[in-house]
């Protein structure tokens, strides 16, 4: 149990994919990066999610996205820290 913490959770949907985002990622910044890619016709921005993983995400005029924050238990999964660097490492 998680005592009653609570944290708060941002959430990125892209077109139909959902993604919780890791509670290191800088929001301002992944907004900007998005845009940025919009306004140049398109190309991958990444960002870290709960879990520590890292994904990549193809941005075009043609993409829709949305943020939603919420409260929820405290997990730590996403703690922020930098995702590994490959599936088998320590």
């Amino acid at each position: 149990m998680n005592g009653g913490k609570t944290m708060i959770r941002t959430q990125m949907v892209v077109n139909d994919a959902v993604f919780a985002l890791a509670q290191g990622q800088d929001i301002a910044s992944l907004k900007s990066e998005i845009e940025t890619a919009v306004a140049q016709g398109g190309r991958f921005a990444s960002f870290v999610v709960v879990g520590n993983s890292e994904v990549s995400v193809l941005f075009s005029p043609h993409t829709s996205v949305a943020f939603s924050v919420e409260t929820v238990a405290e997990d730590d999964r996403g703690d922020g820290d930098t995702p590994f660097g490959g599936f088998y490492d320590e």
